[in-house]
C-alpha cells in the first residue's frame, strides 16, 4: 500500500484511504473541515509523487500547477512526500477595518487585503490566523457595491476560531485568507427565474450577498428568502432586509424562528418547513440552501421530490464542527 511522509516521518495508506484519513488515523493534526473537498482547509503540498484529478478540483491553476492538492479527495495511487501549504503561495494579508456586533451571538467583520480579491458574492473565504487555526466562513459582501469583505462570525459553543475572532481580533490586526472558493453564487441568462433562498443562523451571510447580486444584475423573477432563527432576537439582518424588500417588489423576506413569543413582523416555525409548505411546487425554481448541514441535506432532498433539479440546488454546507 502507498505511504504518506510528513514531517519526515511515513504513514502507511489502508486500502481506498485519503491523505486526510491516513495522518488523522495516526494522530497527525492536520486543519479540515467539511472533508468533502469543498472548503479547501485541508489543502497540501506534493512535495514528492504523483496526484489524482479528484484531489486537486476546483483548486486554481496556479496551485495546481504547483502540486497543491485536497487531502480529503487524494487517494494515493503511489507514495507521497507532503506538507502543510507555504504561506506566500495560498494566503494574502486581510487588515481588518470594521467589526460590529449584530445580535447577542453574531458579529460584523470587514476585512480589506493589499491586492484585490476578485470573488462572486455566495462565495466563501478561509482564515488562517497566527496559531494556525483554519475556518472558512461565507462572504456577505457584493463585489459590485461594496469595497470590503464581509463576513459574519457567530459564537459558536466551543469553538476556538470564532471566539478568537470576536475577542481578540481588533480592528487594524491582520489575519490570512485564502480563497475564494464554492459554487453558491447567483447566474445571470434566467432574469424571469424564480428563486427560493433557505438559510439558518449565519448561513444568511452567503443568501445576503446572493439576492443583491439577483437585484443589481436586474433579476425579475420572485425571490423569496427565508431565515431560520432559534430566538427572534437572533435575527441579526431583520431591519436591512425589510427596507431592501420595501425597495424591490419581487424580493420577499421571510424572518422566522423556532422558539420565544410571538413577534410583529416575524413569523414561528422553522424556516425550511415554512418554505416547503408554502412552495410545494418548485419544478421551475433555483434553490439555494446554506445553514445547519442537516437541513442543507433534508432541504435539498425535500426539494428534489418537490421538482427541483439537483443540478438547481446550489449549497456550500461545511459539514464538520469548528474545533
Amino acid at each position: 500500500m502507498p505511504e504518506i511522509t510528513y514531517q519526515g516521518k511515513t504513514y502507511p495508506c489502508a486500502p481506498n484511504e485519503t491523505v486526510l484519513d491516513t495522518l488523522l488515523r495516526h494522530g497527525i493534526e492536520v486543519p479540515n473541515s467539511c472533508r468533502a473537498g469543498s472548503c479547501h482547509t485541508c489543502m497540501l503540498h506534493c512535495l514528492s509523487g504523483e496526484l489524482t484529478a479528484p484531489s486537486q478540483k476546483d483548486l486554481k491553476p496556479a496551485l495546481k500547477s504547483l502540486k497543491y492538492f485536497l487531502a480529503c479527495q487524494c487517494v494515493p495511487p503511489q507514495d507521497l512526500v507532503v506538507a502543510l501549504p507555504d504561506d506566500e503561495d495560498v494566503y494574502v494579508s486581510a487588515r481588518l477595518v470594521e467589526k460590529t456586533q449584530l445580535s447577542p451571538s453574531v458579529w460584523r467583520f470587514r476585512l480589506e487585503t493589499a491586492v484585490p480579491v476578485y470573488y462572486h458574492a455566495g462565495q466563501f473565504l478561509n482564515l488562517k490566523n497566527d496559531a494556525g487555526w483554519v475556518r472558512s466562513y461565507s462572504l456577505a459582501s457584493l463585489p459590485a457595491e461594496d469595497e470590503s469583505l464581509e463576513l459574519h462570525v457567530r459564537r459558536m459553543p466551543g469553538g476556538q476560531m470564532s471566539h478568537w475572532l470576536i475577542d481578540n481580533f481588533s480592528v487594524g490586526m491582520h489575519i490570512e485568507i485564502e480563497g475564494p472558493n464554492g459554487h453558491c453564487i447567483y447566474t445571470e441568462g434566467e432574469p424571469e427565474r424564480p428563486l427560493l433562498m433557505i438559510g439558518t443562523g449565519t448561513g444568511l451571510a452567503p443568501l445576503f450577498g446572493i439576492l443583491r447580486d439577483a437585484l443589481h444584475q436586474g433579476h425579475t423573477g420572485p425571490i423569496h428568502l427565508y431565515h431560520g432563527v432559534r430566538e427572534p432576537a437572533e435575527l441579526y439582518l431583520h431591519d436591512s432586509l425589510t427596507a431592501l424588500a420595501q425597495q424591490h417588489d419581487n424580493l420577499h423576506y421571510h424572518a422566522c424562528y423556532s422558539c420565544g413569543e410571538t413577534c410583529s413582523g416575524m413569523r414561528a416555525g422553522r424556516a425550511a418547513d415554512l418554505a416547503l409548505a408554502e412552495h410545494p411546487d418548485l419544478k421551475a425554481w433555483r434553490i439555494f440552501l446554506c445553514g445547519a448541514p442537516e437541513m442543507v441535506k433534508q432541504t435539498r432532498m425535500k426539494a428534489y421530490l418537490a421538482g427541483v433539479a439537483m443540478s438547481d440546488i446550489s449549497a456550500d454546507a461545511f459539514t464538520a464542527p469548528e474545533h
